[in-house]
């Protein structure tokens, strides 16, 4: 079950993400019908840890194992999403591939649950700046290189 408490009008959600670096990109991932890119990740279920719910994600979208490598912020996360306010908190995790042949993707990869409108594409870190991020927040995070560290993104 996953930690999520719903009223009329605003939803909290616990979430868990990861960040995947190679050759100086970040692992992220997009809707084909939406313009934002986000982190790889989902919601925490009742019992799991954070980082365990980062290797369930990771298996689930992507069919690949990953080991957890570091802690990189807590994100408190503020945003309306279809007519509903959320408050969210995001663990955020480093994490790497466990097989050697994953570790040298480069390539957009696509979602193994039957979510043909996910990719996963791999983000220059150089020009992070330049892409829509959400939340908003991620950039600045990248960007300062500065972990742990706790944020407010506040997209209200």
């Amino acid at each position: 079950m996953d930690i999520t408490f719903k009223t009329e009008n605003h939803t909290l959600n616990v979430r868990a993400a990861a960040i995947i670096i190679h050759n100086n990109k970040v692992l992220m991932h997009r809707s084909t019908n939406e313009i934002y890119h986000a982190l790889l990740g989902g919601r925490v279920e009742l019992g799991e840890s954070s980082a365990d719910t980062v290797k369930r994600e990771v298996m689930e979208e992507l069919g690949k194992e990953v080991e957890i490598t570091g802690y990189c912020c807590t994100i408190e996360n503020f945003f309306n999403f279809r007519n509903s306010e959320y408050h969210e908190i995001m663990f955020v995790h480093f994490a790497e591939f466990t097989s050697d042949d994953d570790k040298k993707i480069e390539e957009t990869i696509k979602n193994i649950e039957g979510r043909e409108d996910l990719e996963y594409r791999w983000l220059d870190l150089d020009k992070i700046q330049e892409y829509e991020i959400r939340p908003e927040v991620m950039k600045k995070v990248l960007s300062d290189k500065v972990f742990p560290v706790h944020v407010v993104n506040d997209d209200r």
